[in-house]
């Protein structure tokens, strides 16, 4: 059976397997049959699943949202759509109306042609791998029936839209009233970059509420330009904008706004990892950074890993993926984690990562200092990095080979504790992944082609 659910759901080409209606339009039947299982199980029996619905501003997303939408009503499922609304805003919704799933159709960060879907549990946080799998079973199963159903994927109009409006006020209160209380924005000067995405209707409201001067940028979906050339991916034109309007700070959405990356006034580039060193620093200094821990990655900069136990923070990091963070959040107690890519995650306020939300907290911590941006990143120094890819025939355990383990324990003893090798596998390539960190960028790059040739010869 195919593993169609990854660690940020079911992604791939809008129209084409298994993001085609019919398959879809399955998945939908499936999530609701199951979710009344559980019900049944839990002694609910007789409730229907209630299902909530979000999209970003794709060409595609609107049918696809109809053909899942189609399928858990036929699975018995009570569903209702927020329109186009972030992913955190579908997973808000999902903790808070509340619903038995929250599902969101969304490539993220991908151009427009591919198209996705995220399925978020009653917690808020992503649904368990064991109903993904129950899921990909019934579409194997179902394959049979998909082309009689084909005629029927695309139903005129939409469902479930009549509260949308209501449906997103509801998210950007929680924003503006819990985690933006008694915040003044009054004075700063923002620039927003939305991405031509989800966040293009919320983000600016959300920050005028607020008191803040908003210009916005890349504001305009066309179901075609979400990402293209802006947002979280693309910062040059946020950062020339920020410099133009002498703005205080610019941030750039990705097109569901899971992600939040930053420039400050001095149009320097501010990443999840600098992110997560001045929210650590501020929230320490409160008291409020549990058990004095930061989780990250393993693709993390070992300049942060340096710059947090200089302040006597631990940082412990995960798998790549948003996912693995929060796993390890919620094992270790910790209360602020995230990746290089801007996903921030707040365990204590929300267990999905949220652009916006990410955003505030970053702005309270520059209204309460006083301080600039720029001042509060100071101190974490981003040590060079380099990443080489090798092709492999297999993909056997690195320690396994001893080639490969002698060469890298040697390399590891001449970075000492001022460099970090990292060796992974792509999750879907046939390729070696040698990461080094270093301070000298000419040694960290002959050090990882020498590596490479070894794995090379062990595994091309």
């Amino acid at each position: 059976m195919a593993k169609l659910f990854g660690t940020d759901g079911m992604r791939g080409e809008a129209g084409r397997f298994p993001l085609d209606a019919a398959t879809v339009r399955d998945a939908g039947r499936s999530l609701a049959r199951h979710l009344a299982a559980r019900l049944s199980a839990e002694g609910g029996a007789g409730r229907a699943p209630r299902i909530v619905t979000g999209r970003d501003t794709r060409e595609s997303g609107a049918w696809i949202e109809r053909a899942f939408l189609a399928g858990a009503s036929e699975g018995g499922a009570r569903a209702e759509s927020a329109g186009v609304i972030t992913t955190p805003g579908v997973a808000y919704l999902a903790r808070t109306l509340p619903a038995d799933a929250g599902v969101v159709i969304s490539a993220s960060h991908n151009p427009y042609q591919d198209n996705g879907i995220k399925i978020f549990a009653p917690s808020g946080r992503k649904m368990d791998d064991a109903t993904e799998r129950l899921i990909e079973a019934d579409i194997e199963a179902w394959k049979g029936s998909r082309e009689a159903e084909a005629a029927a994927d695309a139903p005129a109009g939409e469902n479930g839209t009549a509260r949308a409006a209501d449906l997103r006020e509801r998210y950007l209160s929680f924003l503006a009233r819990e985690i933006g209380h008694d915040l003044s924005l009054g004075g700063l000067r923002l620039v927003i970059d939305c991405a031509n995405g989800a966040a293009c209707g919320l983000a600016p409201a959300l920050f005028e509420r607020l008191g803040a001067r908003v210009t916005s940028i890349n504001d305009e979906p066309d179901g075609r330009n979400i990402n293209r050339d802006c947002g979280s991916l693309h910062v040059d034109g946020l950062r020339q904008k920020v410099l133009s309007e002498g703005a205080d700070l610019g941030v750039a959405f990705d097109g569901d706004a899971d992600r939040a990356l930053f420039v400050d006034a001095r149009g320097q580039f501010v990443d999840g990892d600098a992110t997560l060193w001045a929210l650590a620093q501020f929230l320490d200094a409160r008291g409020r950074l549990d058990g004095r821990l930061v989780v990250a990655t393993v693709m993390s900069n070992i300049g942060l890993e340096r710059a947090l136990g200089s302040k006597g923070i631990r940082l412990l990091r995960a798998d790549v993926g948003d996912k693995y963070v929060l796993e390890e959040l919620l094992r270790a107690g910790g209360s602020l984690g995230g990746e290089q890519s801007g996903h921030i995650i707040f365990p204590r306020l929300s267990l999905a990562g949220d652009g916006m939300l990410t955003t505030l907290c970053l702005l309270r911590a520059v209204t309460e200092s006083g301080a600039p941006l720029s001042d509060l990143t100071a101190g974490f120094t981003r040590y060079p990095q380099v990443l080489v890819n090798v092709r492999v025939r297999e993909k056997r355990p690195f320690g396994e080979v001893p080639l490969v383990a002698r060469a890298a324990r040697e390399l590891e003893a001449r970075l000492g504790e001022t460099g970090r090798l990292l060796l992974r596998y792509s999750g879907t390539e046939p390729l070696a992944r040698v990461m080094i960190e270093g301070e000298r960028q000419e040694e960290i790059e002959r050090e990882a082609e020498s590596l490479a040739s070894v794995i090379k010869s062990a595994f091309g």
